[in-house]
């Protein structure tokens, strides 16, 4: 595979629970160059705020440190690397379980990779006690064909 990309951009921002917002929009304006569908923003902008808040909250806890976020684009798909140097996860596949939580104190759901895993085609979790936790995620850009080809297409039946 071709590990190339059409476009890229990094940020760096505070762990602050104010940025997971900034994080959305930017990842969102990022991927408006591949004339994504509404539901396509909203499913991205749903994962990223995710996995943004599990660094914010769970990463850091009470500190504050710098998440990374990476965005890159190759062939009409979207790769979100998001990534702290946090206290990290001890077991990742406990984590991923629906309704898992180790703040219910603070009235979270416990569905953070859950929501990912659905909104997004791939997601890839790495983590190290101690040093931090990276969440990788792709999904594939599937409303980019120019409009004529769309119409000939429906028009053939093969929408």
């Amino acid at each position: 595979m071709n590990n190339s990309f059409d476009n890229e951009m990094k940020i760096d921002f505070l762990s602050k629970s104010n940025n997971e917002a900034f994080a959305r929009i930017s990842v969102a304006a990022f991927i408006a160059q591949l004339d994504p569908t509404l539901e396509e923003i909203a499913d991205i902008k749903t994962a990223v705020s995710e996995a943004v808040t599990n660094s914010i909250i769970h990463g850091y806890e009470e500190k504050t440190g710098i998440v990374k976020l990476i965005c890159k684009i190759r062939d009409n798909e979207v790769f979100i690397e998001i990534s702290d140097t946090g206290k990290g996860i001890e077991n990742i596949e406990i984590a991923k379980q629906p309704l898992y939580t180790t703040k219910s104190n603070l009235e979270r759901a416990g569905m953070g990779f859950t929501i990912m895993e659905s909104f997004m085609d791939n997601v890839e979790i790495e983590s190290v006690l101690g040093l931090g936790t990276k969440v990788t995620m792709s999904k594939k850009i599937k409303s980019n064909c120019n409009k004529e080809d769309f119409a000939m297409s429906v028009i053939r039946g093969e929408e």
